[in-house]
């Protein structure tokens, strides 16, 4: 029983199955991550906060302000509002 699986894997190159098995996680995990569009948008402003955080520019406070209620509004995560004195 071992020597039909030696000659199935000989036929096949471990190269191409490597691929082809990394491939389809990474399509698996792209196809998960844009199926929940929360959590893309929670590392972006996050990002954003650390920028304005840096900047203290109240423009860019302002439209993040903005982003940040439009993700509380359509998440059930919620992001504190930043105070933009």
């Amino acid at each position: 029983m071992f020597l039909p699986w030696k000659l199935i894997f000989q036929k096949i190159n471990l190269k191409y199955l490597a691929l082809f098995l990394f491939g389809g996680l990474f399509l698996l995990g792209v196809l998960v991550l844009t199926n929940n569009t929360c959590n893309i948008e929670y590392v972006i402003l996050s990002n954003e906060i650390r920028s304005y955080e840096k900047s203290l520019d109240p423009e860019f406070c302002e439209n993040t302000l903005e982003k940040i209620n439009l993700y509380n509004d359509q998440c059930p995560s919620q992001i504190e509002i930043l105070d933009c004195g």
